[in-house]
């Protein structure tokens, strides 16, 4: 008898995940592998947050927390949007979760029924396709290039044939960086107002940015669903820590969701949170060292051959077009991998049409490393006469 399988386990993997899987392989195999492939800082808990998380594990229980989290938490997030942004929010609008991951589903189970279409620009995170598939839901890919700076527009949105009741907006984005100018951003987010389109704004990138200011949907009462995490300028990627900010239709539905799906967010991860808030002179030390990276990049790499770049105004990515030298984008980061040993991830994973003349090249490990890996890339497009 062949048992029922369930078809929303059926989606494309997370190619990135698979690059990092090849990579570690190697590793195992004693070989000596540069990671640019995926996007996490190889910096650990901001110093001034190790030794009272160290204390917490010692003294106390760090049993389950409520759904939404901890209120000392939600309290320095809300001091955290006004200090930054200027911006107040209510602390009863905050839910913490299990990472942005955990965000992404509470956000798309309390915003949208199965066979709800939900846009979101191409290139972009794959698993915002995968969790919304899964899900039931259609995604939308909104093809954007170069003439959009790689982000949506109004013009999009109305060339639709066919209404959405949703968008996803990443400023800064992945995997381009690119981040959307406040005018662009705000006329967006009123054209949606206007039409009924629920906004979830990824915001998960803000604090890494060079040169550009960065806007944020959240301010208490906005229709907009907030996504934004602790592992990206925080460095606490493998703590699985991030929040939402949700406006006050949904907040009991995404607390029943969180609940259920749930329990509580990781108590430790919490309350380490709650300290990387008093360590940002490190924090702003990264951003300044993905910054040193990112320029090392952007000189080195036309060295190389590869020249044409989206602009990457934040985050720590730049995605390359590498149509010159190959039409098969895993083929070539594959022979990367194995014969000179520096993993980067194919733009197949982040464009399903495009994405085989493209790569994404992650510059938020150390600069020795970034070095390194421009001198291999160098060298290696040269022995194979690309």
């Amino acid at each position: 008898m062949v048992l029922k399988a369930s078809e929303r386990g059926k989606i494309p993997p997370f190619i990135v995940m698979d690059v990092m899987k090849a990579a570690s392989a190697l590793e195992m195999d004693g070989r000596e592998i540069v990671h640019l492939e995926v996007g996490q800082p190889d910096t650990g808990l901001p110093m001034n947050a190790v030794e009272p998380v160290r204390k917490l594990i010692g003294e106390a229980a760090l049993g389950y927390t409520i759904a939404n989290g901890i209120f000392e938490l939600r309290e320095r997030i809300v001091g955290h949007y006004k200090v930054n942004y200027g911006v107040q929010v209510d602390a009863e609008s905050i839910f913490i979760t299990t990472g942005s991951s955990a965000g992404f589903q509470l956000a798309f189970l309390s915003a949208f029924d199965p066979g709800d279409r939900v846009a979101l620009a191409s290139p972009g995170y794959p698993a915002y396709r995968h969790i919304l598939t899964s899900l039931g839901l259609d995604p939308v890919l909104l093809q954007v290039g170069n003439e959009t700076r790689f982000q949506p527009t109004v013009a999009l949105l109305e060339s639709l044939e066919t209404p959405v009741d949703g968008l996803i907006l990443a400023s800064p984005s992945n995997p381009t960086g690119t981040i959307l100018p406040r005018e662009e951003f705000e006329n967006i987010i009123e054209h949606c107002r206007s039409r009924g389109i629920r906004v979830v704004s990824d915001e998960i990138y803000h604090g890494i940015s060079y040169g550009a200011d960065v806007t944020t949907a959240a301010s208490s009462g906005a229709p907009e669903i907030v996504v934004n995490s602790f592992s990206k300028y925080f460095s606490m990627t493998g703590w699985r820590i991030g929040w939402l900010v949700v406006p006050p239709d949904l907040a009991r539905s995404v607390e029943c969701l969180a609940q259920n799906h749930y329990i509580s967010p990781p108590t430790i991860s919490q309350w380490a949170a709650v300290h990387v808030f008093d360590c940002l002179d490190e924090l702003e030390g990264n951003v300044l060292r993905y910054q040193k990276n990112r320029e090392l990049l952007l000189k080195g790499l036309p060295l190389a051959g590869i020249d044409k770049m989206a602009p990457s105004d934040g985050a720590f990515y730049l995605y390359a077009d590498v149509s010159e030298f190959t039409d098969n984008s895993i083929a070539y980061c594959q022979s990367l991998l194995d014969q000179v040993g520096v993993a980067i991830t194919p733009g197949v994973d982040f464009d399903p049409l495009n994405g085989h003349q493209t790569v994404r090249i992650s510059f938020a490990g150390s600069t020795e490393n970034i070095e390194d890996a421009v001198k291999k890339i160098t060298a290696w497009q040269k022995s194979v006469g690309v």
